[in-house]
C-alpha cells in the first residue's frame, strides 16, 4: 500500500483548504509534513487568487501529533552527534509549523476528532480556530515524557493566558472542544463536520471578499504587535 501525500490542496473561489491527509494515521505528523506544509503555503502565498487558507483533516481525528516512529528515528541511540544533528532537526521542524503563523493570508483551523500534541502546536499557529463539539484536545507531550517543542508553549498562553496555559501544558490533560471554546482556544463551536466546514466557509468568504491587501496588513500588524519573542523561544526550546 503506497503512503498517502501528505496533504490534498483545493481551491474554491478565493480559499484554498489544505487537508492533512493521513487518515489511515489519524493524520500523525511525520518528516514529510513538516517539509511539505511551507512548500504549499509558499505556493498559497503567492497565488494572488487565493484570500483565506483552510486547514482541515480527512478521516476521523485532525491530528494524532508528532508521528512517533519518525521522532524516534530523529533521537536515535542519544550520543552527542546525534543530539546536535536532533537540535537542528527541530528547528527545521519548528520552521514547518512557524510557516503557518508566517503565511501573509488568514489561516483558518477546522478541527474535529482528536487534535494531540502537534495538533494543538498547528493550530496554535492559524488565526483563527473552530472546532467540532466532540473535539478532544490536549498537549500530550507532558505525559509521554517530552517536552512540546513546536511552538504550543510559545503561542498557547498569548491565546488562553499564562495560567491556563500552564494547568493544560503541565498536566497534559484532555480538555474538549466546551472547554477549548470557554477559555478562548476556540471561537466556534460547531455540530458535525458538515455544519464545522459550512461555518468555516461562510467565514473563510467573508474574510475573502474584504481588500486582500487590507486583510494581509491586519495579520502583518497583529503579529507583529504581538510576535517579538517566539522565534527566540523556539530556539530555546530546541
Amino acid at each position: 500500500m503506497q503512503p498517502s501525500e501528505p496533504f490534498i490542496v483545493e481551491n474554491n473561489g478565493g480559499i484554498a483548504w489544505l487537508t492533512l491527509n493521513r487518515p489511515e494515521k489519524h493524520n500523525a505528523m511525520d518528516l514529510d509534513f513538516f517539509a511539505v506544509l511551507p512548500q504549499h503555503l509558499q505556493i498559497l502565498t503567492d497565488d494572488s487568487d487565493v484570500r483565506v487558507v483552510v486547514i482541515k483533516a480527512a478521516g476521523k481525528s485532525f491530528s494524532a501529533g508528532t508521528d512517533l516512529s519518525s521522532a524516534a528515528a530523529m533521537v536515535g541511540s542519544g550520543g552527542a552527534n546525534e543530539r546536535r544533528n536532533l537540535h537542528r532537526k527541530i528547528l527545521v521542524l519548528q520552521e514547518g509549523i512557524s510557516a503557518v503563523e508566517k503565511c501573509c493570508k488568514p489561516v483558518i483551523a477546522a478541527i474535529h476528532g482528536h487534535c494531540i500534541g502537534g495538533g494543538v502546536d498547528l493550530i496554535c499557529a492559524c488565526d483563527i480556530r473552530i472546532a467540532e463539539k466532540s473535539t478532544l484536545f490536549s498537549i500530550r507531550e507532558t505525559r509521554m515524557g517530552i517536552i512540546a517543542d513546536l511552538g504550543t508553549l510559545q503561542r498557547l498562553p498569548r491565546i488562553i493566558g499564562e495560567g491556563r496555559a500552564r494547568e493544560l501544558a503541565l498536566s497534559g490533560r484532555d480538555f474538549n472542544a466546551a472547554e477549548a471554546y470557554e477559555m478562548g482556544l476556540v471561537t466556534r463551536i460547531c455540530e458535525g463536520r458538515e455544519n464545522l466546514y459550512d461555518t468555516v466557509e461562510i467565514l473563510a468568504r467573508q474574510i475573502a471578499d474584504n481588500p486582500p491587501l487590507k486583510v494581509m496588513g491586519v495579520k502583518e500588524v497583529l503579529n507583529y504587535s504581538q510576535d517579538y519573542g517566539v522565534d527566540s523561544r523556539l530556539r530555546y526550546v530546541a
